[in-house]
């Protein structure tokens, strides 16, 4: 097990500096472009692709740190450059990470690759999971997969909705209820390949925030996909089904296995907001004069940015933790996954409103990015599980109660 350090190591350090570049160089002068146009930014993937921060390799060094704080470090670094970019590059990994989660290794080592493509041919990755009537409440997801032991075929048929990438992905990783009476323990995750007939992009949504990634709705009918594309294999999920029939425990659910995975790199790309936010108003406020004297003089503002920043490193701590936990296979007994996201989320929420404040007027406009960031932050608050859910799952760890 590594050792927990608060001290990076040189190549974390060099790794921060690398990232933080481009987002400062790349990312933060085409923001409010994107946001305006609220379209995937290919452009910027594909110098990221370039230089090598999109690919396969990027992602499985970063993942491959023991200590489990370099994916932390990037993502905080991308989403401080612009959160909706940030998600546009990101958006992929969570297909990575249900694969990582529920694939065998022989499916991890065909299908990952292609969720990147190379730098000359890239590709995208989503992740299926909600639905219309099934948003925080995974057991009631109405897509069904049934197979056709005739052909050795899945046959997909549902609509989901707010998928990152949605339709447009090559690769798509859908959740499908194979046993509907089993709620959540009767699901499983299929890989959709490029090119098969059967699923479309329904509608795209237009946002509040993180407008430049791509959020639309998946509709799957009669889609067919080959049964080597179930996620760990029939033989598998045959026996979670059989467990579960008999009324003994069985794996993790589909879904939960990639949310579980994915809780402290949500939380920091939320503390990257916040930063932004943070260190955007800190310089303004030493700047912006008013009644004689810089406006940070005034107790008022001095004690909003001490704040500001005591929340950031207590935010950023609660997600290295859980980061490091994640890496070493510790588990997490208290919902310290839940913790991280939580809390870096709420705080993000509330750093870029008080970044508003602190601009005045200033703030509200579109000319200055503070807006943007709140307007970016809030998400954090909602997806891959709401501040409500969050605390269900730390409340019910912490007692051992089926809090409802």
């Amino acid at each position: 097990m590594t050792e927990f350090s608060m001290e990076l190591n040189d190549d974390q350090k060099t790794l921060q500096e690398w990232v933080h570049g481009f987002a400062q160089n790349v990312m933060r002068p085409a923001a409010h472009e994107w946001d305006e146009r609220e379209e995937t930014p290919w452009p910027i993937i594909e110098e990221a692709a370039k230089i090598g921060i999109y690919g396969i390799d990027f992602f499985a060094n970063a993942m491959a740190d023991k200590s489990g704080i370099s994916l932390m470090l990037i993502l905080e670094e991308l989403a401080w450059g612009d959160a909706g970019i940030c998600m546009a590059l990101m958006g992929t990994t969570l297909g990575v990470a249900a694969i990582l989660a529920n694939g065998t290794p022989a499916q991890q080592m065909e299908w990952i690759p292609q969720c990147f493509g190379t730098p000359d041919d890239i590709k995208l990755a989503a992740f299926a999971v909600s639905e219309p009537d099934a948003g925080s409440d995974v057991s009631s997801l109405r897509t069904r997969a049934i197979y056709d032991a005739a052909t050795d075929e899945w046959v997909l048929n549902g609509t989901k909705t707010w998928i990152s990438n949605g339709g447009i992905a090559n690769v798509h990783v859908v959740v499908a209820s194979v046993d509907p009476e089993l709620g959540s323990r009767g699901q499983a995750s299929f890989v959709v390949p490029d090119g098969t007939r059967g699923i479309r992009m329904g509608q795209k949504f237009k946002k509040m925030g993180i407008r430049a990634s791509h959020t639309a709705e998946v509709v799957l009918e009669d889609c067919r996909v080959p049964g080597s594309c179930l996620l760990g294999g029939k033989e598998k999920l045959d026996e979670k089904l059989a467990l579960v029939r008999e009324g003994k425990k069985a794996s993790s659910q589909a879904a939960m296995a990639t949310f579980e995975a994915s809780r402290p790199s949500v939380g920091a790309q939320a503390l990257g907001i916040a930063r932004a936010a943070y260190e955007y108003s800190l310089d303004y406020a030493k700047e912006r004069k008013q009644f004689g004297r810089a406006i940070i003089e005034n107790q008022a503002i001095a004690f909003k940015l001490a704040d500001m920043k005591m929340h950031i490193d207590a935010a950023r701590l609660l997600v290295w933790r859980a980061s490091w936990m994640a890496a070493s296979r510790k588990p997490f007994l208290n919902g310290e996954g839940s913790m991280s996201k939580l809390y870096a989320g709420e705080t993000a929420v509330k750093v870029t409103e008080e970044a508003i404040q602190i601009l005045g007027g200033y703030g509200y406009v579109r000319e200055y990015p503070v807006e943007r960031w709140h307007r970016d932050s809030k998400i954090y608050t909602i997806f891959e599980g709401t501040s409500e859910i969050q605390r269900l799952i730390i409340s019910r760890a912490i007692s051992g109660v089926h809090i409802r």
